[in-house]
C-alpha cells in the first residue's frame, strides 16, 4: 500500500499500558517529540491500562506487587482504594509529568507494508506511516475461554476474569471457579464467604511459592518464559512459571478448605460439572478464570506468526522483522519487565533509524 494522505512519525506506540507508556518516556529521553517523532495510540477510553478494568474488591493492599513507572513513584496510595483508581490516576499524573500526549480513543486495526521500507498503521483515527512500531497491547483484550464438552448445555451463569464485578453477585449461589493462577485464588477467596458453596477446579495441582520471590528465581522464571518466545510458541505468563505466594489470605484459604483443589471436570452438564468417575458438582455459576492471550490480531497481515502459533522475539523485536518490537509480551509482562522492554525497543529502534547494526 502507499503512504499517501498518512501522517508520518518515526514510531508508532500501541498501547498505553505499563509498557507502552515505558516505551514512550524513553523516546522522550531521546529527545523524540510526540506528534512530530513518535505518537501513543491508546484504544482505552481513559488513562489506567489493563488495570483501569480490574473489579472494584481489587484494592491497592492486595495487589502482588506493582513496579513503578520510569522517572516517577508511586507513593501514598490508599491500600482500600480499588486498584483501577490508583494506577488511572499514577498513570493520568504519568502522561502529564512527561508530556506523552496519548491519543485516545484510538483503536489500530491492522498494520501493513506501505512504501518505502515504511509501515502502515491503519487506526479508526486515520492512517500513520512509521518507520518502526513499539506493539505494547498487553492480553486484557483477549479473554482464554477453554471449550469443555456440554458447555452449551449449561443452564447457569459462565463469566469470565475480564467480566468479574465482585463478590456481591454470587451471594446464595453455587460457584465453580476454573484457573489455577492468582486471579482464581483471589475470586475465590472473596466469594466463598458471599456464596453458597465453592469448588476450585485447575488442570495441574497448584504450585505455592514459600518465602520471598527474589532477583534470582526471577530471572529464572524469565528465562523460561523467554526460551519459548525464542522457539516461536505462544508465551505462558510468568506467573504460570513462578507459583502462587503463600500469602497469610492463602494460607488460610487453604486451612479452611476454600483452596480446597479438584482435578479439571471432564464435562458441563446443564446443572453443573461432571467428571468420569461419577462425581457432580451442581453449579449456578462457572468462573472461567483461565488468562488471556496476546491480543496482535491487527500485526496479522506482517505475517510474523511461527508454525508453533507464536512470534518468535529476540529481546523485543521480533525476527521475522526488525522494525517490530512487542513488549509487554511474554517475558517482559511483568511490571517490571514491561519498564525494561520499554527501555529495551527505544534502544534497539534508535539503532535501526541511524542504520547502526543491530545488537544480537
Amino acid at each position: 500500500m502507499n503512504n499517501s494522505g498518512a501522517r508520518e512519525v518515526d514510531v508508532v506506540v500501541v498501547g498505553a499500558g505499563q509498557a507502552g507508556l515505558s516505551a514512550a518516556y524513553h523516546l522522550r529521553r531521546t529527545g523524540s517529540e510526540p506528534d512530530r517523532d513518535f505518537v501513543v495510540l491508546d484504544h482505552a477510553p481513559r488513562p489506567g491500562g489493563a488495570w483501569q478494568f480490574r473489579w472494584p474488591s481489587l484494592t491497592w493492599g492486595k495487589v502482588h506487587g506493582m513496579h513503578a513507572l520510569p522517572g516517577m513513584e508511586l507513593t501514598g496510595a490508599d491500600p482500600a482504594r480499588p486498584s483501577s483508581e490508583v494506577v488511572g490516576e499514577y498513570f493520568d499524573a504519568y502522561e502529564r509529568e512527561f508530556g506523552l500526549r496519548v491519543r485516545r480513543p484510538v483503536h489500530v486495526r491492522a498494520v501493513r507494508e506501505g512504501d518505502a521500507g515504511r509501515l502502515l498503521v491503519e487506526t479508526s483515527a486515520g492512517v500513520w506511516s512509521a518507520r518502526a512500531l513499539i506493539n505494547a497491547t498487553g492480553t486484557w483484550d483477549r479473554p482464554f475461554w477453554p471449550h469443555h464438552p456440554g458447555q452449551e448445555t449449561f443452564r447457569g451463569r459462565q463469566l469470565h476474569t475480564a467480566q468479574y464485578a465482585g463478590p456481591e453477585e454470587f451471594a446464595g449461589q453455587r460457584v465453580v471457579v476454573v484457573g489455577g493462577g492468582a486471579s482464581g485464588t483471589q475470586h475465590l477467596l472473596e466469594i466463598a464467604p458471599f456464596a453458597a458453596a465453592t469448588t476450585w477446579v485447575t488442570r495441574r495441582p497448584p504450585v505455592f511459592r514459600e518465602g520471598p520471590f527474589d532477583e534470582e528465581a526471577g530471572r529464572a522464571a524469565v528465562a523460561l518464559v523467554e526460551e519459548r518466545v525464542r522457539r516461536g510458541l505462544p508465551p505462558r505468563s510468568v506467573v504460570s512459571v513462578t507459583g502462587l505466594p503463600l500469602n497469610d489470605a492463602v494460607r488460610r484459604g487453604l486451612a479452611d478448605g476454600v483452596l480446597d483443589r479438584q482435578p479439571m471436570f471432564d464435562r458441563v452438564t446443564p446443572d453443573g460439572v461432571e467428571w468420569n468417575d461419577g462425581r457432580h458438582v451442581d453449579a449456578d455459576v462457572i468462573l472461567w478464570a483461565t488468562g488471556f492471550r496476546a491480543a496482535v490480531g491487527h500485526l496479522a497481515p506482517l505475517r510474523l506468526r511461527e508454525p508453533g502459533g507464536g512470534i518468535r522475539v529476540e529481546g523485543t523485536r521480533t525476527v521475522a522483522d526488525a522494525r517490530i518490537h512487542l513488549v509487554g509480551y511474554g517475558p517482559s509482562a511483568s511490571t517490571i519487565g514491561a519498564n525494561r522492554a520499554g527501555r529495551a525497543a527505544v534502544r534497539d529502534i534508535g539503532r535501526l533509524l541511524a542504520g547502526e547494526p543491530l545488537a544480537a
